[in-house]
């Protein structure tokens, strides 16, 4: 729906208008629309300790900037400096931080402590509350996950959010699981299998897939949430690739080797580089031979990330070099 009335500035338009675009073309709209937590990864080794924005979500929106898709991220952050730090990092990659995301008191953070392998253990400082909204219209693709699915009394505005949208566009969801932060495994188990129907794209972690269904093989896991009512489930299993699972195919993706600094928003890279393969393929996203594609492609995108600290994911062009790297039919 365009506006009417007099002519707004362009300040107004970034700040107000869900109409604008990551690249603030004041006549396209968003693309895709992300939405949960944004917060400060606080990270901890041996020898130093480094502040970086993250947030599963929001990380997933800055890998959509980097890649040139037109984004926007509803949020819960403070006007406070790591408020500030974030909402600039967003917008470097040139995303949108959409109205109503300066709502908290303090800027939420996580505590990160990386292992030998690079893998990362959190601990949380979050409060997750996010106002009732209702879209000016809807995006192409929508994504949620993480922490402000689960964590009240935000997660039943994101609920009713996909309530609202998962008849108008494609959904996306990576539960992304925070065993500190979810209550009972019922609980949170429960939950999960409530959004599931509202959405098409179910990708989670074997981690995530195995805390949530400890009696299941992986493929059995994958079985159970195409039945829960998603039309695609993506589990990724780190050095062992992942598979895409959908009623008609079940296809296996290596992962691309590379030198690991650290894997804090690989999955988070991953997942962006997928949106923007649905972005483009469209309606044809789900064909087994189009899936492999979009897998290979994501694959290359969490090894670029891994390669450097932080959740630093790949632009559109350093994606397009390391696919052209890759063996001959890779992709």
């Amino acid at each position: 729906m365009a506006r009417t009335g007099s002519p707004i500035s362009f300040h107004e338009r970034q700040t107000m208008d869900y109409l604008t675009t990551a690249r603030h073309d004041a006549h396209q709209m968003l693309d895709v629309m992300v939405v949960g937590e944004a917060l400060i990864d606080v990270v901890t080794t041996s020898h130093d300790k480094v502040e970086h924005p993250g947030g599963s979500p929001a990380n997933v929106a800055y890998g959509l900037g980097r890649l040139g898709v037109a984004t926007g991220l509803l949020t819960a952050i403070a006007q406070d400096a790591r408020g500030t730090s974030i909402e600039n990092h967003l917008r470097s990659a040139g995303v949108i931080l959409l109205p109503g995301s300066k709502s908290l008191t303090r800027t939420a953070s996580a505590t990160a402590t990386l292992e030998p392998d690079g893998s990362a253990k959190y601990d949380f400082d979050i409060t997750w509350d996010l106002a009732p909204t209702a879209p000016a219209y809807y995006p192409k693709i929508l994504h949620t996950g993480s922490i402000a699915t689960f964590l009240s009394p935000g997660a039943g505005a994101v609920k009713s959010l996909l309530e609202q949208a998962h008849r108008h566009c494609m959904i996306t969801y990576d539960p992304n699981i925070r065993p500190a932060l979810l209550g009972s495994h019922m609980e949170a188990k429960a939950t999960f299998e409530e959004l599931v129907p509202l959405t098409d794209v179910v990708k989670l972690s074997d981690e995530d897939a195995q805390w949530l269904y400890p009696e299941k093989s992986l493929d059995e896991s994958a079985a159970h949430i195409l039945g829960l009512g998603a039309g695609l489930t993506v589990i990724t299993k780190g050095a062992e690739g992942s598979q895409f699972t959908t009623l008609a195919a079940d296809i296996r993706i290596p992962a691309v080797k590379s030198n690991v600094a650290d894997t804090i928003g690989a999955g988070d890279s991953f997942m962006s580089a997928l949106i923007l393969g649905f972005l483009t393929r469209g309606t044809e996203g789900f064909a087994p031979a189009v899936l492999e594609q979009l897998g290979r492609t994501a694959a290359a995108a969490a090894a670029i990330t891994v390669q450097r600290p932080g959740a630093n994911p790949p632009t559109m062009e350093e994606l397009n070099m390391a696919l052209g790297a890759l063996p001959s039919g890779s992709v």
